[in-house]
């Protein structure tokens, strides 16, 4: 495939033969997908960057601060207490049924994300593996014992009875901003089990995606016959490091992504488009329904 690239504001003309492009490269059937925010910002939850490509305001919470720190652990329970309603009530958009309908008709193969909000999951993409954990659980750093984030979060209402959940804005990683005096006294649970530390079941910044994830994307990769970037800017090593495998490959790489990424040059069809129209679209062209 010659390398293309449709990037900002595009005509219909243009958009037409960007999607037209995507649709040649998945109908040689079994590419992988790779998921990323942007794909579900559709779906009400805000992704790290934004248009402009700057950050979004607040600092993540880091393993070594989660770990190392009651206070930090305190405050973070708050926000993600406070935040859990609004991301649980997410759903799937026509992005992750678009993608669906292509595993359900052969063009994906499989599905990776680096999204914590088990949408690819809600929408029927069981075996999508979640490179960064899922906020839907909970795992005690000691025991090790997997539970329902559900479960914590009836937990917490018991045990911070007068904690008032302040109307506040949710961010990428499904907790809110909180003020300090609202963190002040808010009481965290311990596994119900041992009594050891919880901590959502996902990948902190400062913290390694578990080595064998790793290697079943890796495989992933290695048997795909083309790999589609979907909503993620590549900032992070851990999405990159796929594209950049399946471009040592000779294996074709689609982006598609609101704004530029750090795999653009590795690609060879990029498209500066939203996620839920291109990709049913796409999953029109091609006959999945």
């Amino acid at each position: 495939m010659d390398a293309s690239d449709v990037t900002g504001p595009v005509g219909p003309a243009e958009r037409a033969e960007g999607l037209a492009g995507l649709a040649r490269l998945l109908d040689r059937r079994g590419a992988v997908v790779l998921s990323g925010a942007g794909l579900s910002t559709e779906s009400g939850i805000p992704d790290y960057r934004g248009a402009t490509g700057r950050r979004r305001t607040g600092t993540p919470m880091t393993y070594q601060e989660f770990t190392g720190s009651e206070a930090a652990r305190r405050r973070y329970w708050a926000r993600s207490h406070t935040g859990w309603p609004a991301f649980a009530r997410a759903r799937p958009n026509a992005g992750h049924h678009a993608v669906e309908r292509l595993r359900r008709s052969g063009h994906v193969a499989a599905v990776i994300t680096q999204n914590v909000d088990g949408l690819h999951h809600a929408a029927g993409t069981r075996e999508a593996v979640e490179l960064h954990g899922g906020l839907d659980r909970v795992v005690c750093l000691d025991c090790r014992r997997t539970s329902s984030r559900a479960g914590l979060d009836r937990r917490l209402d018991e045990l911070n009875r007068g904690f008032r959940r302040p109307a506040a804005e949710l961010r990428p990683d499904g907790d809110a901003l909180l003020a300090p005096e609202q963190v002040a006294g808010f009481r965290v649970a311990p596994c119900a089990d041992c009594g050891g530390v919880l901590k959502p079941d996902v990948v902190f910044f400062g913290e390694n995606v578990p080595a064998a994830r790793v290697e079943q994307c890796y495989e992933l990769v290695d048997a795909a016959r083309s790999l589609v970037v979907l909503g993620s800017s590549l900032t992070v090593l851990s999405g990159l490091r796929f594209v950049r495998r399946a471009a040592r490959a000779r294996l074709p790489v689609a982006i598609v992504n609101q704004g530029s990424t750090r795999g653009d040059d590795l690609a060879a069809l990029r498209l500066d488009l939203a996620l839920g129209p291109a990709m049913t679209e796409t999953a029109r062209l091609l006959g999945a329904s």
